[in-house]
């Protein structure tokens, strides 16, 4: 029996394709679900593998393994990349009805949740954390390699550096979160990253994780709270406040207005204004 092949995924391609950039994370994702794909076939050669094959085991694999509609097209781009820009082939089409995403609604904290988690800590850094990732709609791993220059005090500015997409932007910087930083400087001293596990080391997933969790557990917040949970309260506050949709696309970094769109669904502006007939309803409930 022949031996299972191994294979590396980079983000090098065809060299009749264009350049393109993937971020690390994507080349990761690739790699695991092509080494699966590699595996299933590990006794045919790759360029031999005809599309209903392909067909067959993405189908097998949403049987068998019940994988989400995420991981479906995970899987089928992984092994589009292979074909068409490491091969070089044409764009192909994998029959098995590409599965449409699931809209699922963001959680959100309210304004008064989210000062009592800042509250809750005596931790200046802490403080800190949670007030720079919602004042500034920040990506935890925009948190994480978020530099101390970067803070423009004078302009009360932040430059957020190779964030998603490889796009860098500007974001304003909250009064109240400049008295956050600069308490949190005088007391720690980070040396170059703006939160530090050791000077000149950057802040973990993790520890950012932990933070924020067991933050709001001590103050009480029954939700699950999680780092990404203060991106999405920014934005829908700001929706909230009246700001332009496109204006908070720009602030978050967002390519598409229509990953903006989905805080239009979690906005309450709207629901401010019904008035539900049940509390209008009269009657003995004894």
């Amino acid at each position: 029996m022949p031996e299972k092949p191994t294979i590396k995924l980079t983000s090098s391609v065809h060299r009749d394709q264009p350049v393109v950039r993937y971020s690390i994370n994507t080349i990761n994702i690739y790699t695991h679900y092509f080494k699966d794909f590699v595996t299933e076939f590990y006794d045919k050669k790759l360029p031999e593998i005809i599309i209903e094959e392909i067909n067959d085991y993405i189908l097998r694999l949403i049987k068998e393994r019940n994988i989400s509609p995420s991981q479906q097209n995970q899987r089928i781009n992984a092994i589009k990349f292979y074909y068409e820009k490491v091969l070089g082939r044409k764009s192909e089409y994998y029959d098995i009805g590409r599965p449409r995403k699931e809209r699922k609604l963001p959680n959100v904290l309210s304004k008064e949740e989210i000062a009592s988690m800042i509250k809750s800590t005596a931790n200046k850094k802490h403080k800190c954390l949670i007030a720079v990732i919602y004042s500034c709609g920040l990506r935890r791993s925009e948190a994480i390699n978020l530099e101390i220059e970067a803070i423009d005090q004078k302009r009360m500015q932040v430059k957020i550096e190779g964030a998603k997409g490889r796009k860098d932007r500007y974001v304003p910087l909250a009064a109240k979160t400049l008295v956050y930083l600069n308490e949190y400087y005088k007391n720690d001293e980070p040396k170059v990253y703006v939160f530090e596990a050791k000077p000149g080391r950057k802040y973990s997933a993790t520890s950012v994780y932990n933070v924020i969790k067991n933050t709001a557990n001590d103050a009480g917040i029954r939700k699950h709270v999680y780092p990404h949970i203060l991106r999405h309260s920014f934005a829908t506050h700001n929706l909230e406040q009246g700001m332009d949709l496109r204006f908070i696309q720009e602030l978050l970094g967002h390519e598409s207005s229509k990953t903006t769109e989905i805080y239009t669904h979690v906005s309450q502006k709207d629901l401010q204004k019904f008035k539900n007939p049940f509390d209008d309803a009269f009657f003995d409930d004894g």
